[in-house]
């Protein structure tokens, strides 16, 4: 099975990301997941319901409840019976100042209630060149499950920062060697992320290790996001 997952960010208004969700195209082989803006899951997870389509959010905090302004919790996600929570993202990473310590928070809150959750490592340019990227990918990924004993909901993201939104993908054999990487420390799903889209994403799925991807502007487009997941249906 690979896993086709798309990360909408903080894009498209209400009526756009219902269009959208509406147009994808479902899988009996693979799973498909989507995480658009938090404000817009519970509707397109009703508006899915028939469908077999996963959605998650892009973001939890790791208290139950309380004076977090703007934060969503653990609990809410299960009330809303969303599927995935998106942990760890570059984005959160470098804007909002989030740590291992704080993603490792996340991760365990999440998985103690038996939510699906996807964790994103990767390094930046500076750390590749400098020959650091396997000491960083390994660091992030032993921080974020230290203290965790149970791994059956959880997969990983491998994207690296400097691929992200520039339209600069990593070689395919690159990204494997990453993934066999991650493999060799916790033997989980791994799915790659930067800058995919329907022109790459034959070549990265036939990779040995690659076990699907993570997917952030093609999956806004409609004919992207269905062009790929018939990609990932060749299988």
């Amino acid at each position: 099975m690979k896993v086709i997952a798309g990360n909408w960010k903080m894009n498209l208004t209400l009526n756009e990301a219902l269009n959208l969700a509406d147009s994808i195209k479902t899988s009996n082989k693979n799973e498909i997941i989507i995480f658009p803006p938090s404000i817009y899951a519970l509707k397109i997870k009703e508006l899915l319901k028939d469908k077999n389509i996963k959605v998650g959010i892009q973001n939890v905090f790791y208290e139950e409840f309380g004076a977090f302004t703007g934060e969503i919790s653990v609990p809410m996600v299960k009330s809303c019976n969303l599927d995935y929570i998106l942990v760890g993202h570059s984005e959160r990473r470098k804007f909002f100042y989030e740590t291992d310590d704080v993603i490792n928070k996340k991760i365990k809150k999440a998985l103690s209630s038996n939510l699906n959750v996807i964790l994103c490592v990767g390094e930046t340019l500076s750390e590749r060149e400098s020959k650091k990227h396997f000491e960083v990918v390994k660091r992030q990924v032993l921080r974020a499950v230290e203290g965790i004993d149970n791994f059956k909901n959880l997969k990983i993201a491998y994207e690296p920062v400097w691929a992200i939104g520039t339209g600069i993908n990593a070689k395919p054999e690159d990204a494997n060697e990453m993934h066999h990487f991650i493999k060799e420390i916790i033997n989980l799903y791994v799915l790659y992320g930067g800058s995919v889209n329907e022109n790459n994403a034959y070549s990265l799925l036939s990779q040995n290790y690659i076990d699907g991807l993570l997917i952030g502007n093609s999956s806004l487009k409609k004919a992207s996001f269905n062009k790929i997941i018939d990609i990932a249906e060749l299988f």
